[in-house]
């Protein structure tokens, strides 16, 4: 006989009853009494401090009181609690269930993440790209670059250079070079919308038009590949997500500043992108050792004034490994 509180499931008003089960069928009595089939009835998970309930098809329910005494009944019934309770209530399965999710969160951020980026980045518009990129350099023009000092013949020698180049792959995207001068030394990136900045740091540190093509060549990798976009998107999944279901942008948009101002590719990304540059050079009859020489130059230089390393270098993956890459590629 277990001791329990019995409400009718309508108003607070408790009844101190008693439940004993018969032939499996239960039985309450005391100021309320009434039959069920145990097999109608639904038994409350275990918690270590609050009190299990059983309740009825109606939306009454008991209370137990005596919990010891109603352990002894379900055992006597021949309940067991469920798979999902069973495992909850195991120490060992709950730490076992911790580590499969944080090694699904894991694979799922490494190598599902970079998939889905590629492909939501494939379903967006390039309008989107353009949108994106619209405002980005008005940001980083007030906080991280400032007008271009280099001689207007020079920045307009640059592009016409890299203009009558050839892309490596068909469908080339629109693009402009535009050239600042940099607060954080020598720099190049390219932003979604095919704007690809140079600054005039890196311009005066390479001193050589051919490698500087070689830097121009891998941003361009960079828009054509869609690399930024699919990085924003990996720092905004939910909100990337979301652009694609809606059509709203201003949650991606949100994420540009930091992104831009601490861009760290993939190294297959970077691989792709060096790729990218690689078929260009190959393309125009450029020596690839002019494009290896971009990296040896920014490695040489460190960082200017502070001794720190390069920004640009600092964005991509190890020197010797993408050189060898470079010189190795057929």
């Amino acid at each position: 006989m277990v001791k329990a509180s019995y409400y009718d499931g309508k108003t607070s008003r408790r009844h101190q009853v008693t439940l004993t089960v018969v032939d499996g069928v239960a039985q309450v009595r005391g100021e309320v009494e009434r039959d069920c089939p145990i097999s109608q009835l639904r038994v409350s998970e275990r918690f270590n401090r609050a009190a299990r309930k059983v309740s009825f098809a109606d939306g009454a329910y008991l209370e137990i009181i005596d919990a010891q005494a109603f352990r002894d009944l379900l055992q006597q019934t021949g309940h067991r609690d469920t798979l999902v309770v069973r495992l909850q209530q195991s120490w060992r399965h709950a730490l076992t269930a911790c580590a499969v999710l944080i090694a699904v969160v894991a694979l799922g951020y490494l190598y599902l993440l970079p998939l889905a980026a590629r492909g939501i980045a494939a379903a967006l518009p390039v309008q989107v790209d353009q949108q994106i990129g619209r405002g980005t350099l008005e940001f980083l023009d007030l906080h991280v670059l400032a007008p271009s000092q280099l001689d207007v013949r020079r920045a307009a020698a640059i592009k016409a250079r890299f203009q009558a180049l050839t892309a490596p792959m068909a469908d080339a995207p629109a693009y402009d070079i535009v050239f600042r001068k940099s607060r954080i030394g020598p720099n190049a990136f390219a932003l979604p919308s095919g704007q690809i900045v140079v600054t005039d740091e890196i311009v005066r540190l390479l001193d050589d038009d051919d490698a500087l093509m070689g830097v121009l060549a891998h941003e361009l990798g960079h828009v054509h590949r869609r690399h930024l976009m699919r990085r924003l998107i990996q720092s905004s999944a939910m909100a990337a997500t979301a652009t694609v279901l809606f059509g709203d942008v201003s949650a991606v948009l949100a994420n540009i500043p930091t992104v831009m101002l601490d861009l760290k590719y993939s190294r297959d990304i970077e691989r792709e992108a060096d790729d990218y540059a690689i078929a260009m050079f190959q393309a125009n009859g450029l020596p690839r050792q002019k494009l290896a020489k971009v990296f040896e130059k920014l490695e040489q230089a460190g960082g200017g004034a502070d001794g720190g390393v390069s920004p640009y270098l600092s964005s991509h993956p190890a020197n010797d490994e993408r050189i060898a890459h470079i010189l190795g590629a057929r």
